[in-house]
């Protein structure tokens, strides 16, 4: 692993389930677990093995499941809890059990009756245990963020001589500050013999709303893995939020730090954990894959009727040449599937430059779409914003000089327009293809009428908000209080 990648533990599975009220079945877990896989996360707490039979046959199921992420199961440092968690992940391809102890004062006194040199012998004998059924063991020092540094540091060693791969520091009670926290991982790197053989992990709860802040300061100070979960769920007031993390990262890269997150994911995982635990979502998570894969969308779009300008596959077998005049020829727009806000489109005016773009696309194995450049749109388009089957507000949209796409991220400019009803029609009919409670739906003005350019399942607010001087978010929330029968 690089020393510039932070790993991503997700225990949605395991510490999210915790929310009060929400309950993952096994069929349920097994759909998180395959998208946490898809979504680019280096290790899945699957479960605590040992808690229940539930929760035993969950792990199981996922450990067969998985094909790239490390598998965890939870233990106590108990040799059944570590026997059974070993048995749930026997069949994962990277299994890892994550086995420890409470550390603090209090842990100690109150929760174990013990004394610190027995706390040292079982974290030993934990680890060790676990070691002779996998090779990678991860070590919990449970209410780290209260323990005295020094005790932490001895407990730390013998977790690493027992063979410990990752130490995890949790702020249990979530109380600590991000100075605190930081210098916590930074003493653990400067005074932990052996901390070369070890990762330290950051697992942080947010009692006082400062887990994601703590997490960013432990891997600023040597921490090479966080814990976190979707939506930052579970117990009490949750836990770091994936999704924060990751892109706090990616927003400042003076840090040099990143992950192996595949961010376009995010909206769509978030969706289904909301679903799937009962929290009313606008859209759900399928609508959105559908709407996200625009080559899916659009076949989708034909498949009902709907008009969309002539399109190719750039990666299929049709030779370059055969595409290009399968959509009429140059000018034409080559557009990247996975492009968005107008990035990754590019007119070609020439046949020359249409043959040259779509090869260089090819020979980098991008997914594109070839379609035909409607002339007579002058650069202008339409967003019609949809909610729950209605047309709340339209604008054109109008490239800047110079330029032939029309969105606001490019320099676009935006203007209300009244829409005719065949518009309104085709805006409404697009969203409820896609199973789109709240959408927007871009569409050009031909000369054979209007077609669909696509349909954006997060559409931005503030464009549309200031050209129409309308409270969408508001209408959106008053959506969302009709769908549940508030009462204001």
């Amino acid at each position: 692993m690089s020393d510039t990648t932070i790993q991503i533990f997700d225990t949605t599975l395991r510490d999210g389930e915790q929310v009060p009220g929400c309950k993952l079945d096994t069929k349920q877990k097994l759909i998180i677990a395959e998208q946490l896989d898809i979504l680019g996360v280096d290790v899945i707490e699957a479960g605590f093995p040992v808690s229940s039979p539930g929760d035993f046959k969950s792990v199981e199921a996922i450990s067969k499941l998985v094909k790239n992420a490390t598998v965890c199961g939870l233990t106590r440092a108990v040799k059944k809890d570590i026997e059974v968690a070993a048995e749930a992940l026997r069949l994962a391809k990277k299994p890892r059990i994550h086995t420890g102890i409470g550390t603090s004062d209090s842990h100690i006194k109150y929760k174990f009756n013990s004394n610190k040199d027995d706390i040292l012998h079982r974290a030993f004998e934990a680890v060790k245990y676990a070691k002779s059924f996998v090779e990678d063991v991860e070590f919990y020092a449970e209410d780290a963020g209260r323990t005295d540094n020094e005790f932490l540091a001895r407990v730390c060693e013998q977790a690493i001589k027992a063979g410990a791969t990752v130490l995890n520091i949790p702020d249990t009670t979530g109380y600590c500050l991000p100075s605190e926290y930081g210098a916590k991982i930074k003493y653990l790197k400067e005074n932990v013999k052996g901390i070369e053989h070890a990762i330290l992990s950051c697992h942080c709860h947010n009692d006082l709303g400062l887990a994601t802040a703590n997490s960013i300061e432990g891997i600023i100070n040597g921490a090479r893995q966080i814990e976190c979960t979707i939506n930052g769920i579970g117990e009490r007031a949750g836990n770091t939020a994936l999704e924060e993390v990751v892109m706090i990262l990616k927003q400042h890269p003076y840090l040099n730090l990143d992950t192996n997150i595949n961010t376009k994911h995010l909206y769509g995982i978030s969706q289904l954990v909301s679903e799937s635990m009962g929290v009313y979502t606008t859209n759900t998570s399928t609508a959105i894959s559908q709407s996200r894969d625009k080559l899916f969308s659009l076949q989708l779009m034909l498949k009902n009727g709907i008009n969309i300008p002539t399109s190719g596959f750039a990666n299929s077998p049709i030779d370059t040449k055969d595409l290009i005049n399968m959509v009429g020829g140059a000018p034409l727009i080559v557009k990247l599937l996975t492009g968005s806000q107008g990035r990754g489109v590019v007119l070609a005016e020439t046949q020359k430059a249409a043959e040259s773009v779509i090869n260089a696309f090819k020979s980098l194995r991008a997914n594109l779409l070839v379609q035909k450049f409607i002339k007579e749109a002058n650069g202008k388009d339409l967003r019609c914003f949809v909610i729950n089957g209605k047309v709340v507000a339209s604008i054109e949209r109008s490239a800047a000089p110079g330029e032939f796409r029309a969105n606001l991220h490019q320099g676009g400019t935006a203007s209300v327009v009244k829409i005719t009803m065949e518009e309104k029609m085709l805006a409404i009919k697009a969203a409820k293809v896609l199973g789109l409670q709240v959408a927007g739906v871009d569409i050009i003005r031909s000369k054979s009428g209007p077609l669909l350019l696509e349909v954006n399942s997060s559409p931005g607010l503030e464009g549309i908000e200031s050209a129409t001087g309308q409270d969408i978010a508001g209408m959106i929330i008053a959506s969302i209080e009709k769908k549940l029968n508030w009462q204001i």
